[in-house]
């Protein structure tokens, strides 16, 4: 998407001409499946559409990707209190990872430990 190296692949899904909703994506890699894997960053369906079966379409065209491309898993983060998300998420088969937790470097903490860098 947008320059020399692709860093990330979006879906759009369209009801005739209008965009009615997109998945953004990109490639990861499972050391434990030894095996590239697919991340969702967004999927979003305009309010319009939503409950038509638009995010199941994106969600079954990514999976599709991922068998063709031989991915071991395809995955993503939700919030944990956004209940309707995770019931839609249960509805397709998706497993809570609830052994992991998200650990995220960011602003002064990245750039500090970034200048540790030196030979």
């Amino acid at each position: 998407m947008f320059g020399e190296r692709r860093y990330a692949e979006v879906l759009i899904a369209r009801v005739g001409s209008e965009p009615a909703g997109f998945a953004l994506f990109f490639h990861n890699y499972s050391t434990f499946l030894a095996r590239p894997g697919l991340y969702l960053e967004d999927l979003y369906v305009t309010p319009k559409w939503r409950g038509q079966g638009i995010g199941k379409r994106l969600f079954a065209r990514l999976a599709a990707i991922a068998v063709e491309r031989r991915c071991g898993r395809l995955e993503w983060w939700v919030l944990d209190w956004s209940e309707p998300a995770l019931e839609f998420y249960k509805a397709l088969g998706a497993q809570s990872m609830s052994d992991w937790t998200v650990q995220r470097l960011r602003g002064d903490a990245l750039t500090g430990l970034a200048a540790q860098d030196r030979p």
